[in-house]
């Protein structure tokens, strides 16, 4: 397992708030939080989105929104030894597990106590075009080959530690990590696998033939995908949030990065109630 628990060795001072854009409670939020943590003698550096400068050293990042800028987030601190805590501003998510009204009793406990982390596996990832590579963003969630707008389907070829496995035709593929296979992986009929897992999942987007299922590989295995579609217009999404246009005989290759997202977890839920309560299980 990847849970412990972190006993505070120095003063937290150093805060970081990611916030979601144009959120309804945003401003609001945030403004609360700032003035809370400076009289909890704290430096508060906002994080704007869409800012390409590094983040300055942080003792903890909070993240304000949803699960889509907690990976807007943890891709601007990736291979940076901070714990982010996710407060959802809306309902409960995946990986912004605390909701806003535990937001005042989570730092607390946070600042004084500690806190429960859970370090999970990210992907790293290239793009091979001829003798040139091209590094994509480090994804806690998942790297995927996409047609795109084109209406016909994807031809690729599936590689694993030089190996080869297979060609599919689909309108694209999902290589996710655990964290991700509740993403656009389950959507796609791919399954769940506990974060503690150090896993890649390989899952078809509506593939041609039914026998292509999802595959579950170890994480630090090297996948490639070769692209064989001669059409233009296919694409490489990074968590669903970054894009990298694809051209023919395009290879892109994902395997376990080197560093793990430190994420803290809440002391109020496992991650089985947050499945139940998402996913509505025992519900009738």
């Amino acid at each position: 397992m990847s849970i412990k628990k972190i006993s505070l060795t120095h003063i937290m001072k150093q805060i970081g708030i990611a916030l979601r854009p144009k959120h309804p409670k945003g401003e609001e939020t945030l403004q609360a939080l700032t003035q809370w943590l400076k009289t909890q003698d704290k430096t508060v550096i906002l994080l704007r989105r869409g800012d390409k400068k590094p983040p300055p050293a942080l003792d903890l990042l909070i993240v304000l929104g949803g699960d889509g800028t907690f990976l807007s987030a943890a891709r601007r601190v990736s291979g940076r030894d901070i714990p982010i805590l996710g407060v959802n501003l809306g309902s409960l998510g995946f990986l912004t597990e605390v909701t806003l009204d535990e937001l005042y009793s989570n730092l607390d406990r946070i600042f004084k106590d500690g806190f429960q982390e859970d370090r999970r596996q990210t992907l790293t990832s290239f793009v091979s075009r001829g003798e040139k590579e091209y590094p994509q963003v480090t994804v806690l969630n998942d790297v995927t080959i996409h047609k795109g707008a084109l209406s016909k389907l994807l031809q690729v070829e599936i590689t694993i530690d030089g190996q080869f496995v297979t060609a599919i035709r689909a309108d694209g593929l999902i290589i996710s990590s655990a964290t991700g296979s509740t993403a656009y992986s389950l959507s796609s009929g791919g399954p769940i696998v506990h974060p503690a897992v150090d896993a890649m999942v390989l899952t078809p987007i509506s593939p041609h033939m039914l026998t292509n299922r999802p595959l579950v590989v170890r994480s630090d295995a090297t996948v490639r995908v070769a692209l064989k579609s001669a059409e233009e217009g296919p694409v490489a999404l990074f968590d669903g949030q970054e894009v990298f246009p694809l051209q023919t005989h395009d290879v892109v290759q994902v395997t376990a990065a080197e560093n793990r997202l430190r994420m803290i977890l809440s002391p109020n839920r496992s991650y089985y109630q947050v499945l139940r309560q998402k996913l509505k299980w025992g519900e009738f």
